[in-house]
């Protein structure tokens, strides 16, 4: 078809006037749109197919579209008939002309045909389309150029006057097409709010991502905030991918279950039935656990390979310009060739560049939106998990480790996914690079080869160890973060006790092993950083080195060395990648486990509990433990309630109550018997659950308001009165775990929801506990009682209290898991067995007090007090540090804001958390250069300026070596040429090695200082700081700002150090070989520097927003697992489902900008780093006569490389600022208002103070904080050595303060207090603190030691610690087990019981055994025997001490010496209790509430 003769170079290349033969032109140009359309069309036409998307409708621009496409085709056609016509007058044409039309004029057809059917299926502008009408326009404007050239030279009359029109004709379609194609249709018919712009963005805006533009506009002119984000695209919602994810995880599991079936079903035929048991039980042998991987691979895999096809495209394209830079510097050397071809190389250079950019940058995007799915994907699915899981799976992981497994683990999957293309796209550009360089050196490439391979089992092994340290890093991580969580969980007791010193050096134990890890992972990383930029340049040096020596005739000149480096830069990439992908495959495959052993955990099974029978709850046989290998809790459970009756079940702490019902709920593993429940279930845990949420959401759990049924609901459980003390009233917003309440109101705000829930069974875990007596009466009598709200529906109600039972229907009495008795009130009276002896004890035993009579009145029962914890007052006692919150509820930030406020505004506790906003200041990176140290933060800038230096060096011997090939120099040079470069780069690479070093010192130093500081100031901080401010935010600061201060920031700084000099060098490179790039500089900097704001302040701002977003998942699904049996008690299963969904989705609204904002950075900054390219190659050109190859090289080679340093230095200055915030946020924490000095020297009390114990105080006054009212006003009172003091008095009356003011957790507003003529405001805090003792009233214990628990000091002998133990009644408990004095408590003393719990502290108070004793309410939640034990306790073992009692019960303080009754912080009434009784005031009327009086 084309002969040989016809293709004349001398016709294309060597003449100024370069032209294409004519035949090329009709077929190779005029087919490739076509053959690209054919071949892409059936793939494409597949995808539209399965698309669905709305149609558009007609538009003008579709018509027109539409006839330009049928012109084409006409045109073409009218091409074909006329070689028709031309072949019927007898003028043959080559069949070429008969082809080439009727391809075309088919394309054409089919352009058309996809113009139409792509506005059917709603594709709004079409990539497919816009590159075959690029593609055709670039092909045909050759023709066009050379159809102009003829005509111009007149070389041949003009024959084909109508093939020339009709070209031309073409030509002006196709660029009409092309124009066209370039603006959006309308988008299809449907709306959403606020849509994300990408939907309906066009083709080319898409592959630029021009559309995010009006983000980043809107992000630069002001801070965004949430309302401006773009809705989430709906293929990424929780909606859409956690379903698809769990579809294929449920395959997964029943395939599993298949083969285990199987598996037993074959051994059965050869093997025992005992083994079969085995078999089952051990997984292992049966090991075909479902593949989570498999999962995710099939719900993922499809999308993520669209991104893969990119990478591969973006892999080979890398390729050309090596060969373009090798062409460009032959060029330089031919002294003949025409201009217009070094012209043409720059742009082609430019345009693969171009090209390779927006495909990368494609292929980033797919594989972030998959990490994207996939971690909204496994969230969603472990939060499904967790609602269901059993309790021994519970257990097999704590709360704080499933968040992890959200967090962490999740995130790790996410990261992977961006890199996982790496693993087959490194070794295919190694390859590729080394078969161009093989090319170019020969075999002396493979001495470079070497030197990598040599260089790998190094990255490796570092990367081994590292890993290594990584691991022993986190657990000294999480073991620091478990002590801080609990620090400032009990930090109260902490400074009750004087004990921060202890815990500060446990703390700071930790942390310098922590750092010391650090240390070790910083020496290795200087090395690994010397070895990584160390490698490229010894493998060119061994590669060259070799090249030379082997053969006198290889002469190393400019186009080898050059080419040869550029590919070595490629090289650098995928070495550097591929161990990073490897290790972060492997911390994502021990994710993936986790997260696989997470999922197959077993579930609680549904149908324990049956749902329908004819009583309303019964149990037959029931025998059930806490998990499968567990010994039994419950043994043989026989009962029966009927329809609409109460049934009370007693019996001593620890002996199943709790259990039994938990069996009924299905929440423990039924081993044996049937459990039946009819209707509905409402539960009422012993520790109320309370959600983050107001407190009418509480109430109401997802039932729908009925302002009715709502106050019936309220009265009922005594609300009301609360209400109205409340700031906001039932909208106040209740803070992370009800703590803005008091302990009685938690507990009256989980009765209201099961009120509210309006079920058939209520299952009542010993609700009246934390209430007061007349509270707890109200409720009994109004609720749960035979005349209260509830009388028509099933109750089963766990209590200790005695004075309830008598109306109760029935009472079942436990003992160590079994049922002892049960029968009605009279009926067990009447059996005289263990119950009616319990009874007699403490009943009668408690009206004695008071009056001496034999009789057992039934009045007198019926209105006894509530036995455990109540104080007869009109409303409940607030817990001490809830009252705290609770006036601090109403105290914004400022006062003046008091005034504005309208009566209706919402009152928030909690502050919100403040979100920085706009720029960091200087002044953060001046705090962190100090914290590292000014000299060596300056050392480390001129060791990266040596080291820059170095390296240049080295390049410039190289061009200068390059040149001795022109003059024929190279044999003489060889040895010097080689050593002194090797000299220079070695240098470069020790340089390397002491910068990272001493940057990696400075920054462990600052790590230190800061954790230091943060430290300190968290333990002198006064406590109102930590009643206002949740616990997570501080741990925040401890946990994700000091491991940014560790981990983050010092590799960010390093990369930005790294990359900044890079860049600066290029730059230098650049201006020394071709100075006029200089001028081009000024414009393509602005350009840089106009971007990188733009981008800075919109992703800094998305960052922060996405952070925030981020912490509510997290604390939603930890409030979700420790209420997870509320939860599925009311069957509220779905909706927190779907709460979690929407957390999870308005997290990934903010995520996914972020992604976007990164690419759009990249391809602005990479066009910047391609112009670049461009200019060095034209300035290369036009100077080519006074340039030697060797500088040609040097310049474009360093330009090829600098725009991956551009893309890194832009992303490390955003990166560098939004963690240099942690600095600012742990900054912020560390200079909080401290309390007073814990110790002044020359004020110390003597060491035996107080001798006696007297306490004084003089016109005392004292508020919670600035700008509050007083809570106690002007008391003065005094007590002698040895007084025993009751304090009563009615919620906020001040009982708590006073206990509070004496340790000086609150300062004195006026007066002061003195203990035996020391005034307390003098001295230091811990000594005051540490001659005093408190029980409180809700016992704290830390995890660790018994030991240490009680002596965390370790001043006491083991002996001292045994007779505490002893009078506190724990003696029996702790001998009993196996550990004794080392008994493990876990977090928070989970392990004990409550009651328990309170013995530890009465224990505390043993050991302590200080002159003044405060009791705060401290017999809460304790059965009446315990009560008893640690009252007669007191009395024995501190009756030489000053006791002050805050009352709960009054028949605990009648016989105390005098009784102190508070009203509103003043004294009302203080004298022995007798005399008040006579006195008929304030302390009569509670006596009398009490039934202690007639």
């Amino acid at each position: 078809m084309i002969s040989a003769g016809q293709w004349e170079t001398n016709q294309t290349f060597h003449t100024d006037r370069p032209d294409l033969p004519e035949c090329f032109q009709l077929s190779v140009l005029s087919w490739l749109p076509c053959i690209y359309l054919w071949v892409v069309c059936p793939i494409y036409i597949f995808y539209l197919k399965r698309s669905n998307r709305d149609y558009i409708m007609m538009s003008i621009m579709n018509r027109i579209k539409t006839a330009l496409g049928l012109l084409l085709s006409i045109v073409c056609w009218t091409d074909l008939f006329y070689t028709f016509h031309e072949l019927r007058q007898g003028h043959s044409q080559p069949p070429i002309y008969l082809i080439t039309p009727l391809v075309l004029g088919m394309t054409m057809l089919l352009a058309t045909f996809l113009i139409q059917y792509e506005r059917l299926r709603g594709v709004q502008s079409s990539g497919v389309l816009f590159i075959f009408w690029f593609l055709s326009v670039l092909c045909a404007i050759v023709p066009f150029r050379s159809k102009i050239l003829q005509a111009s030279s007149q070389v041949r009359i003009m024959t084909d006057k109508l093939r020339f029109t009709t070209f031309y004709f073409y030509f002006g379609l196709v660029a009409c097409e092309l124009i066209l194609c370039c603006f959006n249709e309308k988008p299809p018919l449907f709306s959403n709010v606020n849509p994300c712009p990408e939907t309906t963005a066009g083709f080319l805006s898409t592959i630029t991502f021009w559309w995010f533009t009006s983000m980043a506009i809107k992000g630069y002119k002001m801070p965004l905030e949430t309302k401006d984000l773009w809705s989430l695209k709906e293929r990424d919602s929780s909606k859409i991918t956690v379903p698809k994810l769990l579809k294929e995880w449920e395959k997964e599991l029943t395939k599993a279950k298949r083969y285990v079936c199987k598996t037993a079903a074959d051994s059965e035929r050869e093997s025992s039935p005992e083994e079969v048991e085995v078999l089952l039980s051990n997984p292992k042998a049966a090991s075909r656990q479902p593949s989570f991987l498999r999962a995710l691979i099939r719900a993922f895999g499809p999308y993520f390979l669209i991104g893969s096809a990119y990478k591969l495209l973006q892999d080979v394209i890398t390729f050309v310009n090596p060969q373009l830079l090798r062409m460009l510097i032959l060029f330089t050397k031919q002294k003949g060739a025409p201009d217009w071809w070094g012209y043409s190389l720059a742009f082609l250079m430019f345009f693969t560049a171009f090209l390779q950019t927006l495909i990368l940058h494609q292929h980033f995007q797919y594989c972030f939106v998959t990490g994207m799915n996939v971690r909204t994907a496994v969230i969603g699915a472990i939060y499904r998990k967790a609602l269901v899981i059993t309790n021994a799976a519970k257990r097999s992981s704590t709360v704080g480790e499933v968040v992890n497994l959200m967090s962490v683990d999740a995130q790790r999957f996410m990261d992977l996914t961006t890199f996982l293309n790496m693993l087959w796209s490194a070794p295919l550009q190694i390859m590729l690079a080394l078969y161009f360089l093989w090319q170019n050196l020969g075999p002396s490439v493979l001495a470079g080869v070497a030197v990598m391979i040599m260089l790998i089992p190094l990255n490796a092994v570092i990367a081994m160890k590292t890993r290594a340290y990584q691991v022993e890093q986190m657990q000294y991580k999480d073991s620091r973060i478990k002590l801080m969580n609990e620090i400032l969980n009990g930090i109260k007791v902490l400074k009750l006790y004087a004990w921060e010193n202890s815990f500060k050096e446990k703390v700071l134990a930790i942390r310098q092993k922590e750092l010391q890890v650090l240390r070790k992972t910083a020496y290795l990383g200087a090395l690994s950083t010397m070895a990584w930029t160390s490698a490229p340049f010894l493998v060119a040096l061994t590669s060259f080195a070799v090249y030379v020596t082997v053969d006198e005739n290889n002469t190393l000149d400019a186009e080898k060395a050059f080419v040869s480096l550029s590919l070595f830069n490629i090289l650098r990439f995928p070495l550097n990648m591929l161990p990073q992908v490897i290790s972060s495959i492997v911390q994502a495959s021990v994710s993936l486990k986790r997260i696989q052993n997470f999922l197959s955990h077993d579930e609680l099974d549904p149908n324990s509990v049956d749902r329908k029978n004819t009583f309303s709850v019964t149990v037959v046989n029931g025998k059930f433990a806490w998990a499968k290998g567990d010994p039994p809790i419950l043994h043989n459970i026989n009962m029966m309630v009927p329809n609409g009756s109460l049934l009370a079940v007693v019996g001593h702490v620890g002996c199943g109550k709790s259990s039994l019902l938990s069996a009924l709920l299905g929440e423990v593993e039924k081993l044996e018997g049937e459990v039946s429940i009819r209707g509905s279930v409402a539960y009422v845990p012993q520790q109320a659950w309370i959600q983050n949420a107001t407190l009418r959401d509480n109430i109401l759990f997802g039932k729908p308001y009925n302002e009715q049924k709502y106050q019936c609901v309220l009265e009922a459980c005594a609300l009301t009165p609360d209400l109205e003390v409340l700031p906001g009233g039932d909208m106040t917003e209740i803070g992370e775990k009800g703590i803005n309440l008091s302990g009685g109101q938690r507990q009256r705000v989980s009765l209201a929801r099961a009120l509210y829930s309006d079920t058939d069974v209520y299952l009542l875990d010993d609700p009246l506990s934390a209430v007061d007596a007349h509270v707890a009466k109200h409720i009994f009598d109004n609720l749960i009682g035979p005349e209260g709200v509830l009388k028509s529906k099933t109750r089963i109600l766990v209590t200790h209290g005695i004075s309830f039972l008598p109306q109760v229907d029935n009472i079942m009495v436990m003992v160590e898991g079994r049922v002892s008795e049960m029968g009605s009130y009279q009926e067990l009276l009447k059996q005289n067995g263990a119950f009616a002896e319990f009874l007699r004890n403490y009943a009668l035993e408690d009206i004695e007090l008071i009056q001496d009579e034999e009789l057992f009145p039934d009045d007198a029962l019926s209105n006894h007090t509530d036995m455990v914890d109540n104080e007869p007052v009109i409303n409940e006692t607030k817990r001490e540090s809830r009252s705290v919150r609770r006036h601090g509820c109403s105290q914004r930030k400022h006062s003046e804001q008091q005034e504005k406020k309208k009566p209706q505004d919402m009152q928030k506790l909690i502050q919100t958390e403040t979100m920085e906003t706009g720029r960091v200041k200087t002044k953060v990176y001046l705090e962190y250069a100090k914290a590292v140290g000014i000299l060596l933060s300056v050392l480390i800038c001129f060791l990266y300026g040596c080291q820059s230096a170095a390296a240049i060096g080295a390049n410039i011997w190289l061009s200068q070596w390059t040149n001795d090939a022109s003059t024929n120099m190279t044999k003489e040079n060889v040895h010097m040429r080689v050593g002194v470069y090797a000299a220079l780069g070695i240098a470069q690479g020790i340089l390397v090695m002491m910068s990272s070093f001493t940057l990696a010192m400075g920054n462990i130093g600052a790590a230190r200082k800061l954790h230091h500081d943060l430290l300190t100031n968290k333990f002198h901080t006064p406590q109102s700081f930590f009643d206002t401010t949740p616990i997570g935010r501080i741990i925040n600061r401890f946990s994700k700002d000091i491991y940014v201060i560790d981990e983050a920031l010092p590799a960010t700084v390093l990369m930005f150090l790294a990359t900044f000099f890079v860049s600066l060098s290029t730059m230098i490179v650049i201006i020394a070989s071709t100075p006029i790039f200089a001028v081009v500089i000024a414009p393509l900097a602005f350009i840089y520097v106009f971007v990188q704001r733009f981008y800075v302040a919109t992703s800094r701002q998305l960052k922060r927003l996405e952070s925030v977003s981020r912490s509510p998942i997290y604390s939603h699904f930890s409030e979700t697992v420790t209420g997870c049996s509320v939860i599925r008690a009311y069957g509220r299963h779905s909706s927190f489902v779907l709460m979690s969904d929407m957390k999870v989705d308005e997290n990934q609204k903010s995520y996914y900008p972020g992604i976007v904002s990164n690419r759009w950075l990249g391809v602005r900054i990479e066009f910047i780093g391609n112009c670049i390219v461009l200019f060095a190659a034209l300035f290369a050109v036009t100077g080519k006569d006074t340039l030697s190859p060797g500088l040609v090289g040097l310049s474009v080679s360093y330009a090829l490389q600098v725009t991956m340093s551009l893309n890194w230095m832009v992303r490390m200055t955003s990166d560098l600022e939004s963690n240099i915030v942690a600095v600012e946020r742990v900054k912020e924490y560390a200079e909080t208002k401290t309390e007073a000095p814990w110790e002044v020297e020359d004020k110390k009390p003597p060491p035996e103070w107080p001798m006696e114990g007297n306490v004084e105080f003089h016109d005392y006054s004292v508020r919670y904080r600035e700008g509050l009212d007083l809570v106690l006003k002007n008391l003065t009172l005094s007590v002698k050595g040895g007084e025993k003091i009751g304090i009563v008095g009615r919620t906020g009356a001040g009982k708590s303060s006073m206990t509070l003011c004496l340790f000086r957790l609150l300062e004195a507003a006026a007066g002061e207090i003195t203990i035996d003529k020391v005034k307390i405001s003098e001295i230091g805090l811990h000594d005051l603190r540490s001659k005093l003792t408190i029980i409180p009233q809700e016992p704290v214990l830390f995890s660790g030691t018994l030991k240490m628990n009680l002596d965390p000091f370790e001043k006491y002998s083991d002996e001292e610690v045994w007779r505490a133990l002893e009078h506190s009644h724990l003696h029996k408990f702790v001998s009993n087990q196996p550990a004794k004095l080392e008994l493990e408590c876990s977090e928070g003393g989970e392990n004990l019981s409550v009651g328990q719990r309170q013995l530890v502290c009465l224990a505390r108070a043993l050991l302590r055994k200080t002159r003044i004793l405060i009791l705060d309410e401290a017999t809460a939640a304790i059965d009446l025997e315990t009560d008893d034990l640690i009252q007669s306790t007191i009395r024995t073992q501190f009756e030489d001490c000053t006791v002050f009692t805050i009352a709960h019960r009054l028949n605990t303080i009648m016989d105390y010496t005098r009784v102190l009754v508070l009203d509103k912080g003043q004294v009302a009434e203080f004298d022995t209790p007798a005399n008040l009784l006579s006195q008929r005031g304030i302390f009569y009327g509670m006596a009398k509430d009490a039934g202690l009086t007639q």
